[in-house]
């Protein structure tokens, strides 16, 4: 969904900026020396950088879905379609050899679903009450062994190594273009760096930050595949192409909002490298190729 991976990677590079704003405002460049830029030192401060960036956007990614879409955890069922909820979850995560994650519910009425957590068994699946009202149980079922197979294909961890990688050259980069810009563009000939450095690498890492989305993108779209599979596994192939059918339909309707929806949000054209998931007829193509 793209409120999970969307927050995790604007709260990643937030972090790495702020990390960048106070390195330059305290000194704390010691890849830089008189003799000019120390690639060596340069690349270990970019690793640290890198997945610190990364590492604390997974910690803080189940707190962050939570309040950015409201969710309520479900303590204690208040009706059947919430204990049916719970039951399914509770199955499905036992089938895929997991904790039972937090369930939840959240109010807007688009067909969404997540999964989020740094953990396998320390992990959130919510959907929406828009999900709960379009689709019936059996396709909400397939929805929710999607969401369990990105817990326990451990998705997340897998993307925050991704993260972490392409975070390691884009501050390594960033600080190379700014140090280009500080001495060969801006001719600073003092002993140290001058603010064209600070300015140029920072405006290099947003930019570089966006570019490496791309990569991090194209992982999100593989791993859907996969997360198809599972929920084939965990509930039935034939409720999960439903779902996917039903998904497709309800976001043809013209009163529905529109927004990037659900867990089969895709793009067109240039889009496309930024869509978290591949195109809603690809994935249903490839489940009944696999039949």
């Amino acid at each position: 969904m793209f409120k999970r991976v969307g927050l995790f990677l604007l709260t990643n590079l937030a972090v790495i900026v702020v990390i960048s704003i106070i390195v330059n405002i305290f000194g704390l460049n010691r890849f830089l020396n008189e003799n000019g830029l120390d690639l060596g030192s340069l690349f270990v401060f970019s690793l640290v950088v890198g997945f610190t960036g990364s590492i604390i956007s997974l910690l803080m990614s189940k707190k962050m879905a939570k309040m950015a879409v409201g969710a309520r955890v479900i303590t204690n069922p208040a009706n059947q379609e919430e204990l049916w909820l719970m039951d399914s979850v509770a199955k499905m995560s036992a089938k895929a050899g997991i904790k039972m994650p937090e369930v939840a519910i959240f109010e807007d009425m688009s067909p969404n679903a997540f999964a989020t957590g740094a953990f396998k068994n320390d992990a959130l699946v919510a959907v929406s009450r828009g999900l709960l009202r379009s689709m019936n149980q059996r396709e909400v079922e397939a929805v929710l062994g999607h969401e369990i197979g990105h817990v326990a294909n451990g998705d997340m961890v897998t993307l925050t190594l991704l993260q972490g990688v392409v975070n390691t050259f884009v501050v390594f980069f960033a600080r190379i273009i700014g140090y280009v810009v500080d001495r060969v563009i801006l001719k600073n000939r003092g002993e140290g760096v001058g603010a064209g450095y600070m300015i140029a690498s920072i405006l290099a890492e947003i930019v570089l930050g966006v570019l490496a989305m791309m990569i991090v993108m194209a992982f999100s779209r593989y791993r859907e595949y996969r997360a198809d599979e599972a929920g084939a596994y965990l509930s039935s192939r034939e409720n999960m192409i439903a779902a996917l059918e039903a998904l497709s339909r309800s976001k043809e309707e013209p009163h529905l909002p529109e927004q990037m929806k659900s867990f089969g949000i895709n793009g067109k054209g240039l889009m496309a490298l930024f869509s978290t998931h591949p195109p809603l007829e690809d994935r249903i193509e490839k489940l009944r190729r696999s039949a």
